[in-house]
């Protein structure tokens, strides 16, 4: 399959309609073998049409012209799809695109076609198996309403209803790296519409998906005013930290207000200034003076928030770095994504669909209930126990299918099922094996601290933006301490389980030791929100 991308922009290459391009033939090109050609329109010598018809009356066909129009005309005939990608310059083409559309003559015939409303001509050559599509972005907060004139234009030279069109608008985001994540989602939904298109048609779905603004129309005129960097009263310029800080206050998610207003200062320790955010139930404020007491105060350098915010560098390996320092309220750093996280409609419902073709949860319940059934029944009598723990650990797995198995899951249910075989054959040895039980599963615990994820962390990722924790340091970090910490317990109770059995007190030790990590689940939900505000302070 031949594709002609021809790129349109001034800008060449450093475009932003040229990444949505990219990302259209990507996913074009991952099923149908593609040989691909680029014409950038701006570095070719392309004359402007002077209205001479001799391509019509005295060498049909050809243009008397002598520059690189003709190598760029035979490139378009041999393309089996067309892409032309352009930002919108003043409501249509730029006007070196437009100067390669007018040369475009030589490919049509003299004649009148009758069966066209406003009249036309026939093209020179076959036509018929050639697909065309548009790529463009706008600077305004939407493309509906700003492409009237560029759609008459190729409605006319290619047809009506005889080409594609994605068009989008914020286009100058794609250029802003501190706002990749929304860009980059998008242009996956291009790259599955060149997928879909390889395979016939772009699909309503994705149609819905390209159409979603990139943020609410106040977001993104918000930004692109700041982004100026000028007063809007005055004109004066104003300061490109104060211009940083507007910004990142328009990602501002009004639905995450939870009853109070947040004061969040911004200590740029670089340069001496501050500045605060005021987060509202109806918006947001933000201040050069008069400031208020802070609800949380970030102290960084501005270059390393920058680095946070373009994705250089992710906000807790800076945070692991001792890059910056957070005092006050730490809700909000726990909570950064949800209070300056896109709070568009279309996305949310977006990542609604993705999420439910994503990986299946995990479930700490799969590790902990064969345990469970052990230490309980084989307790109570060690032939029955062991058969309903085996059962058990059958019926685990079938009433927990819709979550993921981790390896620590594997791991316990073959333990488990090794200790009740063990009960079975060795029922003398039951004041041996619950003890050695315990002492197996505290072990489980301790040495998954040396792995790349401790135990802990597969469990509680769910409550810390899913697998995206795992990649978090201090995520990382805070679950090593628990996973420890627990291990460490289990091991302690295989000790006193094997001293107290056959004592006074071994009838309560099921209840000891059900009780102490009851008291252990309430530390680590303590300590999993007060570690990493301390680690964040120093």
């Amino acid at each position: 399959m031949n594709i002609l991308l021809i790129n349109g922009s001034p800008k060449g290459k450093k475009s932003n309609t040229y990444k949505l391009s990219q990302a259209f033939i990507e996913g074009f090109s991952e099923h149908i073998p593609t040989e691909i050609e680029e014409i950038t329109v701006r570095e070719k010598d392309i004359k402007p049409c002077i209205g001479c018809f001799s391509c019509w009356n005295k060498t049909p066909g050809k243009c008397v012209i002598k520059d690189e129009m003709k190598d760029m005309l035979e490139k378009y005939l041999w393309a089996d799809v067309v892409i032309w990608s352009f930002g919108l310059y003043y409501f249509n083409v730029p006007s070196k695109l437009k100067q390669l559309i007018d040369r475009q003559l030589p490919l049509a015939l003299p004649f009148m076609v009758s069966d066209s409303e406003t009249g036309s001509h026939p093209t020179r050559y076959d036509m018929s198996g050639k697909r065309q599509v548009i790529i463009s972005t706008c600077g305004f907060y939407t493309a509906k309403g700003n492409y009237g004139s560029v759609n008459t234009m190729f409605d006319h030279f290619l047809g009506k209803g005889n080409y594609e069109t994605i068009y989008c608008g914020q286009g100058e985001l794609f250029r802003v790296g501190e706002l990749h994540n929304r860009t980059d989602e998008y242009l996956g939904f291009v790259k599955n519409a060149g997928e879909e298109f390889a395979n016939g048609g772009i699909s309503e779905q994705t149609r819905e998906q390209l159409d979603t603004l990139l943020f609410p129309r106040e977001v993104f005129e918000t930004m692109a005013d700041a982004s100026w960097g000028i007063e809007k009263e005055t004109g004066k310029k104003e300061d490109p930290a104060y211009v940083f800080t507007k910004q990142m206050a328009a990602l501002y998610n009004k639905n995450s207000y939870q009853g109070k207003d947040i004061v969040l200062e911004m200590d740029y320790t670089d340069i001496e200034k501050t500045y605060q955010i005021i987060l509202k139930k109806d918006g947001y404020e933000v201040r050069k003076d008069n400031f208020s007491d802070y609800t949380t105060k970030i102290e960084t350098p501005l270059s390393v928030w920058k680095d946070i915010a373009s994705g250089t560098i992710t906000g807790t390996q800076a945070m692991a770095d001792k890059l910056y320092r957070v005092q006050g309220d730490f809700e909000l750093m726990l909570n950064w994504n949800k209070y300056f996280g896109s709070s568009n409609a279309g996305t949310a419902k977006n990542n609604k669909q993705n999420n439910s073709i994503k990986d299946k949860g995990t479930s700490l319940l799969l590790t902990l209930i064969p345990w469970i059934a052990y230490w309980v029944g084989v307790a109570i009598d060690s032939y029955i126990g062991a058969f309903i723990t085996i059962g058990v650990c059958a019926l685990t797995s079938v009433v927990f299918f819709r979550y993921r198995k981790t390896v620590y899951d594997v791991i316990s249910s073959a333990a488990v099922i090794g200790f009740s075989v063990a009960a079975l054959l060795l029922p003398d040895m039951v004041n041996i094996l619950l003890p050695a039980s315990y002492f197996s599963f505290g072990a489980m615990w301790s040495v998954s601290c040396l792995a790349k994820i401790p135990l802990t962390a597969w469990y509680s990722m769910k409550n810390y933006n899913g697998e995206t924790a795992l990649e978090n340091p201090l995520f990382l970090r805070t679950n090593r301490i628990l996973s420890l910490a627990w291990g460490i317990l289990y091991i302690c109770t295989s000790v006193w389980t094997f001293f107290l059995m056959g004592s006074p007190v071994s009838s309560y030790l099921a209840i000891i030791n059900n009780i102490i990590p009851i008291f252990m689940g309430i530390f680590t939900k303590w300590f999993q929100n007060w570690y990493p505000a301390h680690f964040a302070s120093k």
